[in-house]
Parts: structure tokens; sequence; C-alpha cells
């Protein structure tokens, strides 16, 4: 699957897959080169999916901003270089 298939991928079946690359891993199922092309789409799930939690995260914390206008300020501070 090209990068392009994953951004189709919801996250629930991007860390299914996951899981099953990582079962049939560990169980040892799999040839050497079945084992590292599972790696490969392994890791390439595992950026996506922590991309896609990274931007769920983005948008929960500017929904407690948006939220909290009122308060925003007062946790911000200016920056001052030592």
């Amino acid at each position: 699957m090209s990068n392009n298939d994953l951004k189709k991928l919801t996250f629930e079946k991007a860390m299914k897959e996951l899981e099953e690359l990582v079962d049939s891993l560990d169980k040892g199922d799999v040839s050497l080169d079945e084992a590292m092309a599972a790696f490969d789409r392994g890791s390439q799930l595992k950026d996506y999916c922590e991309k896609k939690l990274q931007e769920a995260k983005m948008k929960v914390d500017t929904i407690k901003a948006s939220d909290n206008i009122d308060t925003i300020p007062e946790k911000l501070s200016p920056f001052k270089p030592d």
C-alpha cells in the first residue's frame, strides 16, 4: 500500500492492521522477507496513527482554548530571553 492508500484508512482500521502485523510477527509465522515487509508497513502505520492522534489532540486543544477564551491571556506569558 502506498502513502495515498494510508490516507484512505481510518485510525481504527490502521490500528487493527498494525495489531495484526504485530501478532503475525510475534507468532513467527512469516518468512524473513515477509517480516521485513511487515516491519516496513508497520512503521508506516505507526507514523500514520501517531499523526492522526496528534491532529486529534490539536483539535481538542483548540476547542478547549476557544471554550476558555477569557483565560488564555493568563496562561500565556511574554517571551523573555535569558
